[in-house]
């Protein structure tokens, strides 16, 4: 471990000192939820497992979730194996920059911000699309979709500054509320022995299934909806004993997550019929309805009842992935100010040591990212969410692409962990399957956003031009530094 990590952790570890995060605030379970929360469940099986399905694979769409979660495992083994060395809540800047450099580190602080800042916009637009609906239908009251979102921005601002434990608490009871009721349709329908057709095993596991159609759009989805599990590494310096918990949490987290995406699209797909899934999932779509494909099944199985709760548990969904991702991009920023790379007012903390001017910022970055598209009366959903998801995915997949390279240099130079699995050969095969992804990804990145080619060619070319500026700044900041202390 460096000097500067050894010096800010060196403290009392119950003991917060200037410029530090609260220590021994979070467990495993903690860190779990924060990245549940991250996943999304509801919004990621009910927004991207009818897309996977009419346009990807059909019924062999629960074998992608099995791809990508092997890719994410595979890269996780070196994302824990630098986290061993290396505790800060920069994370990704933090472990890029060891291996490949203090300037490339630096500027992938600024696509991370960006991957986090822009899915977090993006939700917010789904978000305020659903509950202007709910409200609408319920009370009567149909107020535009961006005056619950600003009033969310709110909320999440005091939730955030409130401190990582009661985040933590609020996450908990919305995912556990998302997870349960789809982790019970799914048990339900496996115990039953399936749909019409049965379980359909090979329908959905079998080589050729998972080979059939498009795979690479199936792929791609299912690697967009596993976004966010690197949170483990972000809440290190607020994780009892990290070096114990935050492996844990990342490897768990990678579990769960696969197996929960596997096990519910295998059993929608099930629900459905292997040979009708792929007509299904399309009409779903085509009458602008593809949360219907996932509602349907379940609503069938335990009553009427379930359409009224689901769409309040999609937006609770997506509330809990704002916070999270808010408390993400603040720790970001507070990491950014103290190191200097930002201003140092960043790294100011409140009474409940959250980060409380980095909170502020990200709620300002937040507002200018999401009134843009209300001024201009946008749909939210077929453009906020639609258009800044996938370019955060694009982004968020450079990020693990490039901490994979940096795994693999920093331990062939430092030499402090010498096991070949971890430090080399998981790390290069996470790689290469990252690579494989970004290639899926930009291959069909107009139908991941639902737009137009123009528009596609734009939000792809916006992850360069910001990794380029964050390069470009990191340079005149490190001149600027070594000016001011030379």
């Amino acid at each position: 471990m460096d000097s500067q990590t050894v010096s800010r952790h060196a403290a009392k570890p119950d003991a917060p000192t200037a410029g530090t995060l609260k220590p021994n605030a979070l467990g495993v379970v903690g860190i779990l939820f924060f990245v549940l929360s991250a996943q999304a469940p509801l919004t990621g099986i009910a927004g991207a497992a009818p897309i996977a399905v009419a346009l990807g694979n059909g019924p062999g769409v629960p074998a992608a979730y099995l791809v990508a979660g092997l890719v994410i495992l595979l890269f996780s083994v070196g994302f824990v194996a630098m986290g061993r060395h290396v505790v800060d809540a920069g994370a990704f800047y933090t472990y890029i920059g060891k291996g490949l450099g203090r300037t490339t580190g630096t500027g992938s602080a600024g696509l991370a911000l960006f991957a986090y800042c822009t899915i977090q916009a993006a939700m917010y637009g789904l978000y305020g699309a659903i509950v202007s609906g709910l409200v609408a239908s319920h009370t009567g009251l149909d107020l535009p979709w961006w005056v619950w979102t600003l009033a969310t921005m709110a909320i999440v601002q005091a939730l955030g500054a409130a401190g990582v434990e009661m985040g933590a608490k609020v996450l908990a009871v919305f995912v556990l509320a998302e997870f349960s009721i789809l982790s019970v349709f799914a048990l339900v329908t496996l115990f039953k022995g399936g749909g019409p057709e049965g379980l359909g095993l090979a329908d959905s596991f079998s080589p050729s299934a998972a080979l059939d159609g498009a795979p690479g759009v199936a792929v791609m989805f299912a690697v967009a909806s596993m976004f966010g599990f690197e949170a483990t590494a972000i809440y290190g310096e607020e994780a009892r004993e990290p070096k114990k918990t935050v492996p844990r949490a990342t490897y768990l987290a990678v579990v769960v997550v696969t197996g929960f995406f596997a096990l519910v699209s295998w059993m929608l797909v099930s629900s459905y019929g292997a040979s009708k899934a792929t007509a299904a999932a399309g009409r779903a779509l085509e009458g602008g309805d593809g949360a219907g494909f996932v509602f349907a099944p379940i609503a069938a199985d335990f009553g009427g009842w379930v359409g009224d709760v689901l769409p309040v548990l999609l937006a609770t969904s997506l509330f809990a992935g704002i916070l999270t991702f808010h408390n993400s991009a603040n720790r970001y920023l507070f990491s950014l100010g103290r190191d200097r790379l930002l201003p140092l007012r960043l790294c100011r903390l409140n009474r409940r040591h959250a980060p409380s001017t980095a909170g502020c910022v990200q709620t300002v970055l937040a507002v200018l990212l999401v009134v843009p598209f209300a001024l201009a009366g946008k749909d939210p959903v077929l453009t906020l969410f639609s258009w800044f998801s996938g370019v955060a995915v694009l982004a968020m997949m450079l990020l693990y692409l490039l901490t994979s390279v940096s795994v693999v240099v920093f331990f062939r130079r430092a030499r402090l962990d010498t096991r070949p699995w971890n430090t080399l050969i998981a790390p290069a095969l996470g790689a290469l399957g990252i690579a494989g992804a970004i290639w899926l990804i930009l291959a069909n990145f107009t139908t991941l956003i639902g737009g137009e080619r123009t528009t596609a060619l734009w939000l792809t070319l916006s992850v360069p031009v910001v990794m380029a500026l964050g390069l470009a700044a990191a340079r005149v900041r490190g001149r600027t530094v070594a000016a001011a202390d030379g």
